[in-house]
């Protein structure tokens, strides 16, 4: 049986704030370093071990996978990073507060930004000094490449090509894989795990710093699934 181990960063500084955060790199919160030690001290209690690990380019998903891996004594184990399991790109959405943004566009478009399957925040403009386009991180991309506002549509099409061609076949050779990402990032893999459609992916939601494992057949069908921790 393959296991494959995915877990949501832990509480960022702008998860605590209620502020839309994407692309935005910012850093876990005291309680997100807590709930990323938590989980990797269970994760060691329950005799797990991983053979390589994967994580976006933002620093909440990566700082949690070092805490992970350094309460498990992984330190050494190989670590991959890649842009294409960054968060969602929130576009012009990003550093606002969600609630105020909810009254200034009502309740019924604010679930279609932050739920909806195809809708688009508005995009930001890539002469914005938040672009992405103006970071070192993605300066030896491709021009062009860089999203300024995804739905979740484009976020799984972004992650799909690299779950196949890079992850896909890592965890198909019976490696123990651990996924350190973001919410849309792996409701994406999801999505295309369990086969789920629209309204099922909408309704999803992961908590942050749970370890959420997935017990696989060599075809990657799902045999179960379980969080490592209760949920509240």
């Amino acid at each position: 049986m393959i296991k494959l181990v995915l877990i949501r960063h832990g509480q960022s500084e702008w998860n605590k704030a209620g502020i839309f955060t994407g692309w935005t790199d910012v850093n876990l919160s005291e309680e997100g370093r807590q709930e990323a030690k938590l989980a990797g001290e269970v994760l060691k209690n329950a005799g797990y071990s991983f053979d390589i690990a994967y994580t976006s380019y933002l620093k909440r998903a990566i700082h949690t996978l070092w805490i992970i891996l350094e309460q498990m004594d992984l330190m050494w184990i190989p670590v991959v990073k890649d842009w294409h399991l960054n968060e969602r790109h929130y576009g012009d959405l990003q550093g606002q507060v969600k609630e105020v943004v909810k009254k200034e566009v009502g309740v019924g478009m604010f679930k279609q930004y932050r739920r909806s399957y195809s809708t688009r925040p508005p995009q930001m403009a890539e002469d914005d000094v938040r672009s992405p386009d103006r970071e070192a991180k993605y300066s030896a991309l491709p021009e062009g490449v860089l999203p300024h506002g995804e739905s979740l549509e484009d976020a799984l099409n972004r992650f799909k090509g690299y779950w196949e061609s890079n992850i896909m076949p890592v965890v198909k050779d019976h490696k123990n894989v651990l996924i350190s990402a973001h919410g849309n990032s792996l409701r994406a893999l999801i999505m295309l795990l369990e086969d789920l459609d629209e309204n099922q992916i909408a309704s999803l939601e992961l908590p942050t710093g749970n370890p959420l494992v997935y017990e696989l057949k060599d075809d990657l069908s799902v045999v179960s699934k379980k969080y490592m921790l209760p949920l509240e």
